[in-house]
């Protein structure tokens, strides 16, 4: 066993220790390779990270990317400091606000959702989820689009009964909605992307998981109901080694498709979160590593290992590994959905990535209106499958994007809030208020079921 204090001897970037669960690791070597930099690491060295380890990172992280030298040995629990612990205001504040939290059924509406999520939230996981690009004018535009958008109802017709099942890449789905993925579950409740699974399942909806998800690959899949749909997000790494590994994995546990994310060759700047994490760094005593401690933030912990090479010629090496079907995420132009097409890929998600990429890039809303414009025969001959998500929070919203040809929409953000809020039971709420308010529009635009959705009942403000 390693002493505590011998522990406490290793924190420089010369000699870089960190304790988590109990087991001492040397992170020296590790670095400059990690995901968000060094300044994360040092201010943490010396010491127990287990709570900063266990927001961000999901289980085994070490393990996999260490070697076993790195793995130094168990802490002797007779020599760890017991440290009197005392909360924080921000810690203080959430305390309070979940001790008082709205009940569930008095929520009406996805903002409600938002709101209590802020009320109960720390202020770090605030700043990663509501985090926006620059100026946060592409986050703004998500929701400014929808009323550019009206309807045009058709009248006199029976909708007493209406069916808002469909299907997403041949798979059954409740409504036209899923889960879109979206990391780091473990900021808004300690069971994480497992609450937005178990919930998934009892709404009937298919559920995307992120690379960056804080709940292991296999945990997600273990916590599934038995033949639960699920697709894997996948950011690409720098080390195709490490792809190559998460594709075979997910193949192997049943995953129905992936979602290529391609509009993040790096981060985009998301200065709310970075301000939440933006402190001095102990240990941090150059430049360069100051100025890295000036970007730290959540998202930047977790993107540094993207691969910002990729081309749409690597799709040959994805299907070299898998035969799963392939969703590009992030399609923002027509040129790109046309593109998609000439590769073979069975779909598109239409997104600026919630506002948190480029900023001034446009509403997924209006990407789908470009493809009505200029290619309605993608839409109509559905040649290939095409999503949007973004600043969708009503079912007049996703109704919008149906009627203009959409197969289905993702919701991110949303379910993340609920899940911060209520868990699992957050997650059901989030899906029955989406299906009443669908219904509830298609009995008003006249319509039965997800089919007789058409362009010619939606118009675009001049």
């Amino acid at each position: 066993m390693i002493s505590y204090e011998e522990l406490q001897k290793h924190t420089t970037r010369e000699s870089c220790w960190v304790m988590v669960h109990g087991k001492i690791y040397d992170v020296t070597d590790f670095l400059d390779n990690h995901p968000g930099g060094v300044p994360v690491i040092l201010s943490h060295s010396g010491q127990d990270a287990t709570g900063i380890y266990d927001a961000i990172h999901s289980g085994g992280f070490f393990e996999t990317l260490l070697t076993p030298e790195q793995h130094i040995g168990i802490v002797d629990p007779a020599t760890v400091p017991v440290v009197e612990v005392v909360k924080t205001e921000d810690e203080l504040r959430v305390e309070e606000a979940r001790k008082n939290i709205k009940n569930i059924n008095l929520l009406i509406n996805l903002d409600d959702i938002e709101e209590v999520a802020h009320q109960v939230l720390s202020k770090i996981g605030w700043s990663y989820y509501r985090s926006t690009a620059d100026t946060g004018s592409a986050y703004d535009n998500n929701f400014a689009a929808f009323s550019r958008y009206w309807f045009r109802p058709r009248v006199l017709r029976p909708v007493r009964d209406v069916d808002t099942s469909t299907t997403i890449l041949g798979i059954p789905s409740s409504m036209p909605v899923f889960v879109s993925p979206a990391a780091m579950a473990k900021l808004g409740h300690p069971l994480g992307e497992i609450n937005i699974t178990k919930g998934s399942a009892t709404a009937g909806l298919i559920q995307g998981i992120s690379s960056n998800a804080s709940c292991t690959i296999d945990e997600i899949a273990e916590a599934r109901q038995e033949g639960q749909p699920l697709i894997f997000q996948l950011y690409v790494n720098s080390d195709h080694r490490i792809t190559e590994d998460t594709l075979r994995k997910i193949d192997k546990l049943g995953f129905k498709a992936i979602m290529l994310t391609v509009d993040a060759p790096v981060l985009g700047k998301r200065e709310l979160d970075m301000k939440a994490r933006g402190l001095p760094v102990r240990g941090a005593n150059n430049s360069g590593d100051q100025g890295t401690a000036l970007r730290a933030g959540v998202a930047n912990s977790l993107g540094g290992y993207f691969d910002s090479n990729l081309k749409w010629e690597d799709l040959a090496w994805i299907r070299s590994i898998t035969n799963l079907p392939i969703v590009i995420k992030g399609v923002q132009c027509v040129e790109d959905v046309e593109i998609a097409l000439q590769y073979g890929c069975a779909g598109v998600l239409l997104s600026n990535h919630g506002g948190r990429q480029l900023d001034y890039a446009p509403a997924s809303i209006d990407i789908l209106w470009e493809i009505r414009q200029r290619r309605p025969d993608i839409l109509d001959q559905k040649k290939l499958e095409v999503y949007c998500d973004g600043g969708f929070r009503r079912g007049s919203d996703v109704l919008k994007a149906l009627c203009l040809g959409a197969t289905a929409v993702g919701f991110g953000r949303p379910f993340l809030y609920a899940n911060a809020a209520y868990g699992e039971e957050g997650i059901v709420k989030v899906a029955e208020i989406m299906g009443e308010e669908i219904a509830t529009g298609m009995r008003l635009l006249g319509v039965n079921k997800i089919s007789e959705l058409k362009p010619e009942m939606v118009s675009r403000l001049a």
